[in-house]
């Protein structure tokens, strides 16, 4: 009896995953039909992508998509692939408004507007902006802490968390600035980038949050 709870429990939680890593509209057949047709062709409607190195005959053109395209678009790896499944995501989103449909999510994500390349220029935009507000706390307590504050007979800082919040400093912009590049250009190295930082930051955040609730002193 408990083997067989043990298996359904795995089911299950299997299950979840799967579900978690499609999404509705990646799954919708007219999208996977539009993204296998842009990867033969190169185009959907009117837009063609420069990373599928198609003419218009349909042989591919010659030389590497990256000495085709503007210089502050390379680092951001888009193929011919990516950029199908934008073109489509777009094309099947605006077919779905005529019918009154509400956007649905594609890969995990939301059916963003590019913006000089970047992915989600909202998102880039607020991580920007807390990667700014963080590092102007981080000085504002290295002014105080170093030029304000009295020191100790040893000559250590007044304040005896100095260093763990300096640290903790680092964590917080090394945290946004990962956000930041994450949500510019989601590949598989800025996720993982993204998500450990934000982990480190939050382990770091868990440890000093003990020592002082504990008041744990050198």
């Amino acid at each position: 009896m408990a083997q067989c709870r043990l298996l359904l429990f795995l089911a299950a939680f299997f299950s979840i995953f799967g579900l978690l890593h499609a999404s509705a509209g990646d799954a919708d057949p007219v999208y996977r039909a539009c993204v296998d047709q842009c990867e033969k062709t190169g185009c959907v409607g009117d837009k063609c992508s420069q990373h599928c190195n198609f003419t218009s005959g349909g042989s591919p053109i010659d030389g590497p998509w990256y000495l085709q395209e503007p210089l502050y678009l390379r680092w951001k790896q888009w193929d011919c692939l990516s950029d199908c499944r934008y073109h489509c995501m777009l094309s099947r989103e605006e077919e779905r408004k005529k019918l009154g449909l509400k956007p649905v999510k594609y890969h995990g994500k939301w059916p963003f507007q590019r913006v000089n390349g970047i992915q989600e220029p909202v998102s880039v935009a607020l991580s920007a902006l807390n990667l700014a507000v963080q590092f102007h706390g981080w000085v504002s307590f290295f002014i105080l802490v170093n030029y304000k504050l009295p020191f100790r007979p040893n000559k250590k800082p007044y304040y005896e968390y100095t260093g763990l919040w300096h640290i903790y400093a680092i964590f917080s912009l090394n945290s946004w600035f990962w956000s930041a590049v994450f949500h510019s250009r989601d590949v598989d190295l800025t996720e993982k980038l993204d998500y450990s930082s934000a982990v480190a930051l939050l382990g770091f955040s868990l440890i000093l949050a003990v020592l002082r609730v504990f008041n744990v002193r050198d």
